[in-house]
C-alpha cells in the first residue's frame, strides 16, 4: 500500500511530501492525522533541524477531502475535528517550515500554506479560498493569517470571490517569496534549508519563536518581549566567542561574493 504521507531526512533537512497525487494531496482525515503526528514527532527530533513541506504532483494540496466531507457532514471528523490538531502541530514544531508549493493550493491547502514559515512556489503554482462558494467558515485561520500578509483589500477580493492567484501575482503581493520553475523547485528549498541549518541554533529558536510572537501581539508587546529576551540571552556571551562569530561571517561573505 503506498505511503500518503512521505518523509526523508537529510544532513538536518526533513523533506515531508504528501503523497495523494490521484487526488491532488486532498486532505482525508487519514492523511491529516499523519501528518499532524509526524510533525508532532518532528519537533523533538534532534537530527531536523528544517522542514520542507510540499506535495506529490499536480498539487500542493487541494483542500479538504471533499468527497469524505460530502458522506460524513462537518459534525465528522473530516471537517477538520481531528483528534490531532494539524495547524497547531505544525506550528508548534519549534523547526523552520518551509513550504515548498509546487501546484493548487486551494482553501484548507491555503490555509495549510499559511502555516509555513516560508513559502517558495512553482511557476505552476495557484492559490484560491473558495471557503464562500462552499459556504463553510475557516476555521484554520485564513480570515486572520492571510489579511496580515497581504494586507485585508488583497484578502477581500481572494476570500470573497473564490478566484485563483497566479504565482506571479502572489509573489507581487507579499504572499511567497521566490517563484521558480517546477524542477527548480525542490533544489532551491533544499539549498535554502541547508544555508538555515548552518546558523546558530539556540539563537534561531529565539528569532524564530519572537517574530511568531510580534505575530500574535502587538508591537509594543513583542519590541518588549524581544528587548527581554536579548537581555537574558546575551549576557553570558565571551568577546572569544564573538569574536569567532564574527569571522565566521566574514568568511563566508567573502565565499558568497567571490
Amino acid at each position: 500500500m503506498t505511503d500518503i504521507v512521505l518523509t526523508e531526512t537529510n544532513e538536518g533537512v526533513t523533506t515531508v511530501t504528501l503523497n495523494r497525487p490521484e487526488h491532488l494531496n486532498a486532505l482525508s482525515v487519514e492523511l491529516r492525522q499523519k501528518l499532524g503526528k509526524i510533525f508532532i514527532k518532528l519537533r523533538n527530533d534532534t537530527e531536523t533541524r528544517v522542514i520542507i513541506l510540499t506535495g506529490n504532483g499536480r498539487a500542493f494540496t487541494a483542500g479538504l477531502d471533499l468527497k469524505e466531507l460530502g458522506q460524513q457532514g462537518m459534525n465528522a471528523p473530516s471537517s477538520g475535528n481531528d483528534t490531532v490538531d494539524l495547524q497547531k502541530a505544525i506550528r508548534e514544531v519549534g523547526k523552520p517550515v518551509i513550504g515548498a508549493i509546487n501546484g493548487f493550493a486551494i482553501t484548507g491547502g491555503f490555509e495549510l500554506a499559511l502555516a509555513c514559515d516560508i513559502l517558495i512556489a512553482s511557476t505552476e503554482a495557484k492559490f484560491a479560498d473558495t471557503h464562500v462558494r462552499m459556504g463553510v467558515v475557516p476555521g484554520w485561520g485564513l480570515s486572520q493569517r492571510l489579511s496580515r500578509l497581504i494586507g485585508a483589500s488583497r484578502a477581500k477580493q481572494l476570500s470573497f470571490t473564490g478566484n485563483y492567484l497566479a504565482a506571479e501575482t502572489a509573489e507581487r503581493w507579499g504572499l511567497v517569496n521566490e517563484v521558480l520553475e517546477p524542477d527548480e523547485l525542490l533544489p532551491y528549498c533544499q539549498k535554502l534549508a541547508k544555508d538555515i541549518t548552518s546558523v546558530k541554533q539556540d539563537t534561531l529558536k529565539e528569532v524564530h519563536r519572537l517574530i511568531d510572537y510580534g505575530w500574535e501581539n502587538s508591537l509594543a508587546e513583542g519590541v518588549d518581549e524581544e528587548r527581554r529576551t536579548s537581555r537574558e540571552k546575551n549576557s553570558d556571551l565571551k568577546a572569544n566567542t564573538l569574536e569567532q562569530n564574527r569571522l565566521n561571517v566574514q568568511s563566508r561573505g567573502r565565499e558568497l561574493n567571490s
